[in-house]
């Protein structure tokens, strides 16, 4: 059989750089802003606990539950004073564990939402599209007295007109820089590997607390980040001072 020439191996490089772009984004074609060009330049402001103009910070994001290995994940959280953000599910989720949805609020977490089933936006009609969004929203502000203001699109797959439906709901996209594709593995050591292989200043980590084998991950990712003089942050607080804008989508 005849080798691939140079060309080919060039083009293969190229195809598979697009893919991996691809993969972490979950989208194409879509505008996104960076979290730190949002930040006010009155170096005055403050918000939370961190500024992150002045130190290095990341956000711990947790997207599909809340789920039966949630408690035990904010028990780690608030063992090691980490803040993390959650994108919850409406369906199973928010309705079987309502307690967990107050308790994320009640102990500083940021709580969003991540559509009520879970079905791709891009693939629905407007009015679709704005019952999936709402409706978890409507939930979480019945549960904890605030509505969300950040949504995540299952898959990070968007288009213009979940933004226009965003930007009339208030709801900022966010989508992410590392992920650690947990959905694939019970692995915690490989799943530590990943993120950490990943992970840079102003970062946005996706995980899903559903899956076996994230929340033992945890410990390790904030030990490890802490060594390398990461600060932990909601991802408002990645924001801050400044905010984030509806209809936005949002990714370092």
């Amino acid at each position: 059989m005849k080798r691939p020439g140079a060309s080919f191996r060039v083009m293969a490089s190229v195809l598979t750089a697009a893919a991996v772009a691809l993969a972490l984004s979950g989208c194409t074609r879509v505008e996104t802003t960076a979290p730190s060009s949002v930040r006010s330049t009155d170096v005055r402001a403050r918000f939370g606990t961190a500024d992150c103009r002045e130190v290095k910070c990341i956000a711990l994001t947790f997207d599909a539950g809340p789920g039966e290995h949630s408690a035990r994940l904010l028990d780690i959280l608030k063992r090691e004073q980490v803040p993390a953000t959650f994108f919850l599910l409406g369906e199973r989720h928010i309705e079987k564990y309502p307690e967990l949805v107050r308790r994320m609020a009640d102990e500083g977490h940021e709580v969003a939402g991540h559509t009520w089933t879970h079905r791709i936006l891009t693939k629905l009609g407007p009015e679709e599209i704005r019952e999936e969004l709402e409706r978890p929203n409507e939930e979480i502000e019945r549960l904890t007295g605030r509505r969300p203001t950040l949504v995540r699109p299952p898959q990070g797959r968007t288009n213009d007109t979940v933004h226009e439906i965003c930007r009339e709901l208030g709801l900022a996209e966010v989508l992410w820089s590392v992920t650690a594709k947990d959905y694939t593995t019970t692995d915690s050591d490989l799943i530590t590997r990943r993120v950490l292989a990943r992970s840079s200043r102003d970062g946005i980590i996706l995980l899903h607390d559903i899956y076996d084998g994230t929340v033992p991950a945890v410990p390790g990712i904030i030990d490890a980040l802490r060594k390398r003089g990461y600060v932990f942050v909601t991802v408002p607080q990645l924001f801050a001072p400044g905010r984030a804008e509806p209809g936005t989508v949002y990714r370092p």
